[in-house]
């Protein structure tokens, strides 16, 4: 540990996409909602689950559960949105259930381990060690760059 490091925390909003967990950096995030009419756009990346009109903005929704390559959520549960902007684009990111904000020490957060799949390392900064699970941080520049993902997933 150095001085640096010592006593410096960083907070997540805690994500479940299938079952896992996943961290996003609260910095990243502006807002949390329900989001309602989703317009499918033709010849978009299957990840990308259309478009919604979030007070007079465009937003972008992306489906983490296809963008990590993970079964599609049935019909019945609605999704969860954590709005982001990236590059001057606001992106919705649609996840099966929102969790807590943890404040975390910044020295605590390791590798992610080599066992994981290629996909997930790819959008994962690193990991935590919590008492019964491991939480992911998200790389929200990797997880929303959809050419990187391609190349990730060949």
């Amino acid at each position: 540990m150095t001085d640096e490091t010592q006593g410096v925390h960083r907070s997540f909003v805690t994500v479940e996409v299938a079952g896992e967990t996943f961290g996003i950096a609260i910095e990243r995030v502006r807002e949390v909602f329900t989001p309602d009419r989703l317009t499918h756009v033709p010849l978009a990346p299957h990840e990308i689950a259309g478009v919604l009109n979030l007070r007079g903005r465009i937003v972008t929704a992306v489906d983490m559960r296809s963008r990590l390559g993970l079964p599609r959520r049935d019909e019945a549960d609605k999704p969860m949105a954590i709005g982001i902007d990236h590059r001057q684009e606001a992106f919705a990111l649609l996840v099966d259930r929102v969790g807590d904000v943890l404040d975390l020490p910044a020295d605590g957060q390791e590798a992610p381990p080599t066992s994981l799949d290629p996909r997930w390392i790819h959008v994962a900064e690193g990991v935590y060690r919590l008492d019964s699970r491991l939480l992911l941080i998200l790389n929200v520049e990797r997880a929303l760059d959809t050419q990187s993902a391609l190349a990730a997933a060949a």
